[in-house]
């Protein structure tokens, strides 16, 4: 019996490495200085990343489109809804990756220019044009939580915060 108590503890401590492991590999190194690798993996692969972008949408009852399709059977979402608020998540989500590729590109540029030396014109354009590209991705994300809720009833939406709420 204590001959296995040290087995068992390798053997524990193996499998949690390894898990460790496969949970990091999924990881992009990220080239950017000013995002850590999970912030640039999640830039590129259109992840949700800022979590109070669609804030004044979900107080004011305008839910998320992927919220909405996570309970769409406990919300009885009709075939039309489910269409529409599948594309409304499509296009998101091809929003956030296209925004994120411009974010990314964006701050590499700006820390390129930092890097190097640089006038203040430059520095002016690339941080305003980050602005824009916060701005389009923030606007993205309003507009599909604005489609989602004029998608959805009234007793719909109030049952999905419910079930938001729990969750």
């Amino acid at each position: 019996m204590l001959k296995t108590i040290p087995l068992i503890l390798i053997s524990l401590i193996l499998s949690i490495t390894a898990n460790a492991q496969q949970a990091d590999s999924t990881l992009k190194k990220s080239p950017v200085k000013t995002l850590n690798d999970k912030q640039f993996t999640q830039l590129i692969t259109g992840e949700y990343l800022f979590d109070d972008i669609e804030q004044v949408a979900r107080l004011n009852h305008y839910p998320m489109p992927d919220a909405a399709l996570k309970f769409k059977k406990e919300l009885s979402l009709s075939p039309i809804q489910v269409t529409k608020i599948t594309a409304l998540a499509t296009e998101l989500h091809r929003k956030r990756v296209e925004m994120g590729n411009f974010i990314v590109t964006n701050e590499t540029t700006l820390d390129k220019l930092m890097k190097k030396g640089t006038d203040n014109g430059s520095i002016i354009f690339y941080a305003n044009r980050s602005g824009l590209y916060y701005g389009e991705l923030r606007n993205a994300i309003l507009q599909a939580c604005l489609s989602t809720g004029n998608a959805l009833a009234p007793q719909q939406i109030t049952k999905l915060e419910t079930l938001n709420a729990h969750n």
